[in-house]
């Protein structure tokens, strides 16, 4: 089988490898669709943390079950995607039911290789599928799932303000389970591209450049309260420490993106607030039972994200393409038979 590898920044590389067997609690998956996340951008950037080289990426997939042992309810033939971040079952946070961070979580083409290749072996109870989803809805059902999970840590109530800093493909996702609690929702970011994308295609009412004086538009749009909410889905250091002035009192902001290096901010203005900033790590099956169920519902239109597609051969020519803001790339999807 056919497998492309990230050899270093910069490269990719195909080469053969023998197609996955069988073994217990495992299942092999025929993949058909290979969503590019920001994950798999930074990695070939070379500024994602947790990373070593050379690594198989991939891990917004969906495909066609081929064989599988120990899932009930599964069968061959079953179109499916999976939940991407391998746990223990075992340490103290899998034990409280949070195995998005477990302490020794191995995430699928992160921290081990991943689905940039023809078959894939993954674990029986990473399996998910919903009846009546396209490949492309399913291979998009992880990146929602982050954005509804950043989302559930903020606790978002209708008619609060949310601050959806990066509109990307997580913030996108932010932004739509935002609304769906009932959030009004504040789109920010420095691409006007994305943010027309927001308004014309998501229904955003509010849209913010922050190239400008976004404070004050966003000082004007809440009355001068600011925002309840605000999560951060850039992974910009500097976008981060703006953030924590766009809090309402009582606010929280949730980290949904990461960066490398430290945060600081200033005590008085969190403490005087009652903040509270929290990270927010991955998803859970109850954040992918949410977004399949949107899709299903038609409350997400996930398909609408997706502004470039290529067949596998064509990725190693194209993927340095899809980092240049002049191209308006939001999801590119990857398609393989």
């Amino acid at each position: 089988m056919k497998i492309l590898t990230c050899t270093e920044p910069g490269n990719f590389e195909y080469s053969e490898g023998e197609k996955p067997t069988l073994s217990p609690g495992r299942a092999i998956i025929k993949i058909k669709r290979i969503g590019i996340c920001g994950t798999d951008l930074h990695a070939y950037e070379g500024t994602q943390p947790f990373f070593n080289y050379p690594r198989v990426l991939g891990h917004e997939l969906s495909g066609e079950l081929v064989e599988v042992d120990g899932a009930e309810g599964f069968v061959p033939g079953d179109l499916v995607t999976i939940i991407p971040y391998f746990n223990c079952g075992e340490c103290v946070a899998c034990k409280a039911g949070k195995p998005n961070c477990c302490a020794t979580i191995s995430v699928f083409g992160v921290h081990e290789d991943g689905g940039m290749k023809e078959f894939i072996s993954v674990p029986s109870s990473s399996l998910v599928k919903q009846e009546g989803l396209s490949l492309e809805q399913l291979a998009l059902a992880e990146p929602l799932a982050i954005g509804a999970h950043g989302v559930r840590r903020a606790g978002v109530q209708p008619g609060e303000f949310v601050v959806v800093m990066g509109a990307g493909p997580i913030g996108l996702g932010v932004m739509e389970f935002a609304r769906i609690a009932g959030g009004k929702v504040i789109a920010m970011d420095i691409n006007e591209d994305r943010l027309a994308f927001c308004r014309e295609t998501l229904g955003v009412e509010y849209t913010v450049n922050a190239k400008g004086d976004f404070k004050a538009a966003i000082a004007d749009i809440t009355g001068g309260s600011f925002a309840e909410s605000v999560i951060d889905a850039t992974g910009s250091s500097v976008a981060i420490h703006h953030g924590f002035g766009l809090m309402a009192h009582g606010g929280r902001y949730v980290l949904v993106g990461l960066q490398k290096g430290p945060i600081e901010f200033n005590h008085p203005e969190f403490h005087k607030r009652e903040s509270t900033l929290m990270s927010s790590r991955n998803a859970t099956r109850e954040d992918f039972d949410t977004v399949l169920k949107a899709l299903k519902e038609q409350k997400v239109k996930a398909a609408s994200y997706i502004t470039h597609e290529v067949a596998f051969d064509q990725v190693k020519a194209d993927f340095a393409s899809w980092l240049d803001p002049a191209n308006k790339v939001i999801k590119a999807m990857v398609r393989l038979q």
